[in-house]
């Protein structure tokens, strides 16, 4: 086989790898990094970089930057139509430069600050039909000069990245949604109780909290937030006479209140995106020592989800004013978490928790 079709090959392939790795992930980072990654073998350049709009400011920011020089790269900003990468995003128009420093498009100061020389370079947008996201370039070709091959090359690959870009864009925009409207959810069944007001907001705060201090993964800090989110949704099951009471609950009045937890979990089972943070739901009242409710859970066999709900809910539920006492202050309760730790409580998560409540960023 030619050194030439050689090369086409490894073009079809890593063009094909990609492809298979924009259908199969709505992770754009990684795709982000693939793609640079691709675009400096697919035309044999030393260095690539991905620059992004700022849809806030029109500035071009660099997203990714690979090799040394990345981390300066990305402390760098091109003000709108700035530069070359700035022209073609303004323009909508691939670039072959070959002389760089001649070209009066071009902006120095970025290898003024990250001591690099930029001899050369194929700069292509990254756009939609609608409208224009950014700018990939290939920078100094290894063997020769960029030439118009590559930048048809480098454009093929721009348009994918373009349309991971959108898709990712459009994943994220309906999932807030989502959890915008679980939260409305939540905060109007709140409303029904004037003294529970931005409870769910707190939990779920706190909640997250306690997921980052156990580095929890992407996809259990999800979950984690949607049950934070709807862990009372089973409340507005419970009659007024009992969630509005001014005093408290008898010992039958308590039985029917303890259902909101069923209730939840019977609301949620016919959502079926939903019935994945059903055991956060139902069983954020379980307690370590298995004398909660509703199923007399104990330890490690409580969800893990819920049992961070649980501390996260109580510590709330102690430091906000109800009808028939004062809201204890945040020390008075950390230490009623510490006391029931290892019997109410997981011992583990507690000390995740008092720990977060301490740092200097919560106590300032």
């Amino acid at each position: 086989m030619s050194n030439e079709l050689q090369r086409k090959v490894q073009q079809l392939t890593t063009l094909m790898d990609l492809s298979s790795l924009v259908n199969s992930t709505l992770d754009t980072r990684e795709i982000r990094r693939r793609a640079i990654e691709a675009a400096t073998t697919l035309v044999n350049a030393e260095t690539g970089s991905l620059l992004l709009i700022d849809e806030s400011t029109g500035d071009l920011f660099f997203e990714v930057a690979l090799g040394d020089k990345g981390t300066i790269l990305k402390q760098i900003r091109l003000a709108k139509g700035q530069g070359i990468a700035g022209w073609v995003a303004d323009s909508g128009q691939p670039v072959v430069i070959n002389d760089t420093r001649s070209d009066p498009r071009f902006y120095q100061d970025a290898d003024k600050k990250s001591c690099f020389e930029t001899r050369n370079m194929v700069c292509v947008p990254v756009q939609t039909k609608e409208r224009p996201l950014g700018v990939l370039q290939a920078i100094n070709k290894n063997e020769g000069v960029f030439d118009d091959e590559d930048k048809e090359i480098l454009s093929a690959l721009a348009n994918q990245v373009a349309s991971a870009i959108e898709n990712a864009n459009l994943y994220h925009e309906l999932k807030e949604t989502f959890y915008d409207t679980a939260q409305a959810l939540a905060e109007t069944i709140e409303k029904r109780d004037p003294y529970t007001g931005g409870h769910t907001q707190r939990v779920m705060d706190y909640s997250l909290e306690i997921g980052r201090m156990m580095e929890l993964s992407p996809a259990d800090m999800e979950e984690l937030r949607l049950a934070a989110i709807l862990h009372d949704i089973g409340k507005i099951g419970v009659r007024d006479s009992i969630l509005l009471k001014n005093d408290r609950l008898d010992r039958d009045e308590a039985v029917l209140m303890n259902q909101h937890t069923e209730f939840g979990a019977e609301i949620l089972e016919h959502v079926r995106k939903l019935r994945h943070i059903i055991p956060g739901v139902r069983n954020h009242h379980e307690k370590f020592d298995g004398t909660g409710y509703p199923d007399k859970l104990s330890g490690e066999a409580i969800p893990l989800v819920a049992r961070i709900i649980a501390v996260a809910d109580t510590f709330d539920a102690m430091t906000t004013d109800r009808p028939y006492r004062k809201a204890l202050s945040r020390q008075a309760a950390v230490t009623e978490l510490l006391k029931f730790s290892g019997t109410q409580f997981d011992k583990d998560i507690v000390g995740h928790f008092v720990r977060y409540i301490a740092s200097p960023e919560e106590t300032t």
